[in-house]
């Protein structure tokens, strides 16, 4: 061994480099040219025709590559049969509220509304679509905004404020509901009879709450609903 070999052999002892000539070479494989194909993993890529291409010991066509970006990771699409189940049962749902609001002569079906709905058939195991987030914080955004518009009349501006103020409300009272807010902005600007709005508001929501209950019933999928009540 000439000098400097033995020099470089010292100098890679003495760092402790010597130690990955132990170590099992990473898993590579090669395409009969030598070029280096990088595993699924390697690329972080998931969808089923790249991977198949990895496997197959051939690099990803930049279409698939395109594909594979344009995935995303978003969860895996639910069953068709989910899919047409909430489609239906939202579609019922809000077609309930109105009719109840033509027999009581008072609108039910309110945009904030119609989101707590696609929460509870959308994503019933979050918590912002549990029995004491929607009941809850709608009713928290509904006091808040009798208040504020009580206090600053009924502007944007106090709207804006009462909406800041329903989201750190329901964060303390643990009862996330990102519709609610919307719904304080909405009790702002109309400026309803405290007490009717507020027990039209309860019969709405109990409305959604027992058509997520009956949907988590019937509907033969993975989740059922409510995850909690309280």
């Amino acid at each position: 061994m000439s000098a400097p070999d033995r020099g470089v052999k010292g100098l890679t002892s003495y760092i402790g480099l010597s130690a990955l000539d132990d170590q099992p070479a990473p898993d590579r494989r090669h395409t009969m040219e030598g070029t280096f194909v990088p595993d699924a993993s390697t690329l972080n890529i998931t969808t089923p025709e790249v991977q198949a291409s990895v496997e197959s010991g051939c690099r990803p066509t930049r279409w698939q590559r395109c594909v594979a970006v344009l995935a995303g990771k978003a969860p895996a699409r639910a069953p068709l049969s989910t899919v047409a189940a909430m489609t239906v049962c939202g579609v019922a749902v809000m077609l309930l509220l109105v009719a109840l609001g033509v027999v009581l002569h008072e609108p039910l079906l309110i945009p904030p509304l119609a989101a707590s709905a696609a929460l509870v058939f959308a994503a019933p195991g979050l918590p912002l679509a549990q029995p004491r987030s929607v009941v809850g914080g709608q009713l928290i955004s509904a006091g808040i905004g009798l208040a504020a518009v009580a206090v600053g009349g009924a502007s944007l501006w106090t709207a804006a404020v009462a909406a800041g103020l329903t989201i750190g409300a329901m964060a303390w009272a643990r009862t996330p509901h990102s519709p609610a807010s919307a719904t304080a902005v909405v009790v702002v600007l109309t400026d309803p009879p405290p007490l009717h709005f507020l027990g039209l508001l309860t019969l709405a929501t109990l409305v959604i709450v027992g058509a997520g209950v009956l949907v988590g019933k019937v509907d033969r999928v993975d989740h059922k609903y409510p995850a909690y009540w309280w």
